[in-house]
């Protein structure tokens, strides 16, 4: 699993910065963005095996940005894990990422252990 690329993308600093230090020690080389906006263009430079969105961003939510990247054939078979501070809605939540495809979600607060374990699943 060393080597692989993962972008992360939450606009909550000290979340992003423990997911980005994290992901880093366990050999992983790491792209954190703190905007959702800013996603769609870094995704096409830094070639991601896998992307950690933050559902809930004000400027762009991480659902909104995963549709986005399901439309370009380079990015549409890219694993998500998404991620929320709010309680799950179990049926809408998990029916949005179902219908993405290639999707899983983590709530946050979460484990690392938790969300380490989801993001072998996805691209281990």
């Amino acid at each position: 699993m060393t080597g692989k690329k993962i972008l992360i993308a939450d606009d909550e600093p000290d979340v992003l910065s423990i997911l980005e230090k994290k992901l880093r020690y366990n050999g992983f080389e790491v792209l954190a963005l703190s905007k959702g906006k800013d996603i769609n263009d870094k995704v096409k430079e830094f070639k991601p095996d896998l992307l950690i969105l933050d559902i809930v961003m004000p400027d762009m939510d991480g659902y909104a940005v995963g549709i986005l990247l399901r439309k370009d054939n380079d990015t549409k078979a890219t694993p998500i894990i998404f991620m929320t501070g709010k309680e799950l809605e179990f049926s809408g939540m998990i029916k949005r990422a179902q219908e993405l495809g290639r999707c899983d979600f983590i709530n946050k607060p979460c484990t690392f252990d938790d969300l380490l374990q989801k993001v072998k699943e996805a691209i281990g």
